[in-house]
């Protein structure tokens, strides 16, 4: 046996042995992994010429509503509050967020979208509405949706799984 095929060998020997269905979950797994790097890097691309990132839009977003802690949009996010806080303490240095008292929770500041920080949001969502409507337009929405519903569903699992 040629020295390729004997780690090949070794690799599937080693390999534990899953379901027909768990093989499909784990390309599933696979192909969501990549996926939300390509989103990520297309969101990044999309908040670039308003100064952003992904994770800055992500907030400034979150902030609009403007009765969101920093600790209600992480969890929102599924982000960790400490990334959360520090991304949110540099928007308000830049004067895109602004924090405001918290009639629920005396520390616990309330997230507010600035005037600069709403135009900013805007420049990027018409810059995602163009990409998300051609990107949509090759798949229908019943599709869509039943995409959507599955993650949905794992997103569920794995969060009583986890105990969240």
């Amino acid at each position: 046996m040629d020295e390729i095929q004997n780690r090949q060998h070794i690799v599937k020997q080693n390999r534990p042995e899953r379901t027909m269905e768990g093989d499909a979950f784990s390309a599933f797994a696979i192909t969501a992994l990549r996926l939300a790097a390509h989103l990520t890097a297309a969101g990044d691309r999309l908040a670039k010429p308003a100064g952003q990132t992904s994770a800055r839009w992500q907030v400034l977003a979150a902030a609009r509503r403007g009765d969101m802690s920093v600790a209600q949009i992480a969890r929102a996010l599924g982000l960790a509050r400490q990334g959360v806080q520090r991304l949110a303490d540099v928007l308000e240095s830049e004067e895109l967020i602004a924090y405001a008292d918290n009639p629920q929770h005396q520390r616990a500041k309330l997230v507010r979208l600035t005037t600069e920080g709403a135009a900013r949001l805007g420049v990027i969502e018409a810059a995602q509405a163009g990409w998300a409507d051609g990107l949509g337009a090759a798949f229908t929405a019943a599709e869509l949706d039943a995409a959507r519903a599955v993650m949905a569903r794992v997103m569920a699992m794995l969060d009583e799984a986890s105990g969240g």
